[in-house]
């Protein structure tokens, strides 16, 4: 089995990262860690900026697109119901046929039997003397 190499690429973007802001602060891991701070407050900020703007029209693309799926899975739903009915349906009458066609056999089964029977007690009675 082969194992999910997630982890290993996180822990190596991490440690690129941690490495990176040591490097720029000249080592010190004071300063590394007010740099990534700072660095961190920009990329927020910059992206709250941004989200307000466009959110609306976001919410409604993806409100629209949900729709859409919602629609499409419904009328699969309703595809797949009416195959699976007309299936069984369809085995049900089946079934029904095979055991009608069963039944009509071993009637005529028995019939054969019973007039065979008939005809060999009437043979050995005729033997014995009585009807």
């Amino acid at each position: 089995m082969s194992r999910s190499r997630a982890p290993l690429a996180i822990g190596l973007a991490a440690a690129g990262g941690a490495g990176y802001y040591l490097y720029s602060a000249g080592g010190s891991p004071r300063a590394a860690e007010k740099q990534f701070e700072s660095d961190a407050h920009h990329v927020a900020a910059k992206i709250k900026g941004e989200v307000p703007h466009r959110s609306t029209d976001v919410e409604h693309q993806a409100h629209k697109a949900g729709q859409e799926v919602g629609a499409k899975v419904d009328h699969a739903a309703e595809t797949v119901n009416r195959d699976v009915s007309k299936a069984k349906s369809e085995t049900e009458a089946y079934a029904k046929a095979a055991k009608a066609d069963t039944l009509k056999k071993i009637d005529e089964f028995d019939r054969k039997v019973e007039d065979g029977a008939a005809k060999s007690k009437s043979y050995l009675s005729s033997w014995f003397g009585s009807k």
